[in-house]
């Protein structure tokens, strides 16, 4: 029995759903039952009856996802596969903050561990940022973070001022202009996408500044047959998959996630073996953690 045949058997014997994000290997795609963005991934797991949830994706992602369905096992595959932007917003800094400052709202987004979560008012994901933030009173003091950068584009894009965190993604912060630049040079004709996680100065450059989910609908939507992609390459396995008759440009600096091709076959298929990997948090976390996200999914329907 191969591989894919043995995974497909134990998720019948466990009663299992595999959901993987789009930055994740093409094959690991493939094999999944749901594959998304972060808003749709949490949108699925809130919804999600399964026994189990084999979640491919880095630990934060695992994390909402348990919070989301806690009487699932949740199990990800690769342990060791963490997000450096959630690591930049300490649980315990983010608590000491809003002791300082109680009157302001803090908005965490999703990259984000389960502890820190538990300590904001509100999550949101780059699909839904913009809408959540809007909809705030003009007067509310805001601490967005940990992403100074998507925080960044929302105080341009909305001309509202909000604190932002001292983090970032690393993958989409060494994204330049002279990158975007080079690839309009290269691709004349194309559609320029990229993330809002990229610096002000570079979705300035861009035709668009979508979430992974955003620049899937965009392709889909839009006439042109040349894209130019700014984010995270595994999002052209799926791009290439569902639209046959376009073309799609990485940036020339290759931006590439490590933590998220952690995730292979053959860690899904020892994960839903023997039950290993399981994301544990205890009830108080769940408890205070899923507050903000569930206002995140009222907010973003």
């Amino acid at each position: 029995m191969d591989i894919i045949q043995e995974i497909i058997q134990l998720k019948k014997e466990r009663n299992a759903v595999i959901m993987a994000h789009n930055y994740t290997l093409g094959e690991v795609q493939d094999i999944a039952d749901y594959s998304g963005d972060s808003l749709e991934l949490a949108r699925i797991a809130a919804g999600c009856d399964a026994k189990v949830i084999v979640l491919c994706g880095v630990r934060f992602m695992a994390e909402t996802a348990k919070i989301l369905s806690p009487d699932a096992v949740v199990l990800h595959p690769a342990p060791d596969s963490g997000c450096p932007m959630a690591d930049m917003a300490d649980a315990e800094a983010v608590k000491k903050f809003r002791e300082e400052n109680p009157d302001t709202l803090l908005i965490a987004y999703v990259n984000t561990t389960a502890a820190t979560k538990s300590e904001v008012d509100i999550c949101c994901t780059s699909g839904n940022a913009e809408k959540i933030v809007a909809a705030l009173p003009k007067d509310q003091k805001v601490m967005f973070l940990p992403d100074a950068n998507l925080g960044g584009n929302l105080v341009k894009s909305l001309d509202r001022p909000m604190g932002l965190w001292n983090g970032c993604c690393p993958i989409h912060n060494r994204i330049t202009p002279e990158d975007i630049r080079q690839a309009r040079a290269a691709h004349p004709e194309a559609v320029v996408m990229v993330h809002p996680e990229c610096k002000v100065e570079v979705t300035a450059l861009a035709d668009f500044a979508f979430s992974t989910g955003g620049m899937l609908k965009l392709v889909k939507e839009n006439p042109a047959t040349e894209f130019v992609v700014g984010t995270e390459i595994g999002i052209l396995h799926r791009m290439k998959k569902e639209n046959p008759g376009k073309k799609f440009y990485p940036l020339e600096n290759n931006p590439v996630c490590e933590d998220m091709k952690k995730i292979t076959l053959e860690k899904i298929a020892a994960v839903l073996r023997d039950l290993s990997g399981e994301v544990k948090l205890d009830a108080q976390t769940i408890e205070k953690a899923r507050r903000p996200i569930e206002k995140m999914l009222e907010l973003s329907k």
